[in-house]
């Protein structure tokens, strides 16, 4: 698969899911002003990613809020089980503290098999965070912060996802071309 058509699926996702569908009310708005940073990588290994990670971490910690407000660090093929991934995160949360950006930075995950604990795999509510593909998502935590001031129920946003995706159910997703 090309870089190409890794951006095309991601950007499709986006699109379709994370804003069409509100799963994230922030997105939109950094989205269409071309704040998020879509990069994907061509790691062989585990390790190779977490270096790809540091540049990454570093690259949004010095560049303005206003020219790359997040990153998508998108891995087409190095994850495809979802549990090695989920504990991969555990590893990348680690290289977030180690470069002193913990309450600066936050990382978000997504997964084509994506799956909350004690849920089981087919529950709608899972497709709230999946995608096309193993992705890392880092999240600038002040805009975080501002959106969810800006949001009346934040706490809420889960449970509508939630919600929203039981009503659109399997075939709904699957007619969005995801």
């Amino acid at each position: 698969m090309t870089d190409e058509e890794v951006l095309t699926q991601t950007r499709h996702w986006l699109e379709k899911a994370v804003i069409g569908l509100n799963l994230c009310p922030f997105a939109k708005a950094v989205y269409v002003k071309n704040q998020v940073r879509l990069v994907v990588s061509h790691a062989r290994h585990a390790d190779d990613l977490l270096e790809e990670l540091d540049r990454e971490l570093d690259l949004l910690a010095a560049t303005p809020a206003q020219e790359i407000d997040t990153t998508l660090l998108i891995h087409p093929s190095l994850f495809d089980d979802f549990l090695d991934f989920n504990d991969f995160l555990e590893i990348a949360e680690g290289v977030v503290d180690e470069h002193g950006l913990e309450g600066e930075i936050q990382l978000a995950s997504f997964h084509p098999r994506f799956q909350f604990d004690g849920t089981e795999p087919d529950e709608m509510g899972n497709y709230s965070n999946r995608a096309p593909f193993a992705i890392l998502h880092l999240l600038r935590e002040e805009s975080v912060e501002r959106a969810v001031a800006s949001f009346p129920e934040a706490d809420a946003i889960f449970e509508q996802n939630i919600d929203a995706l039981e009503k659109l159910g399997p075939d709904g997703w699957k007619a969005l071309g995801l």
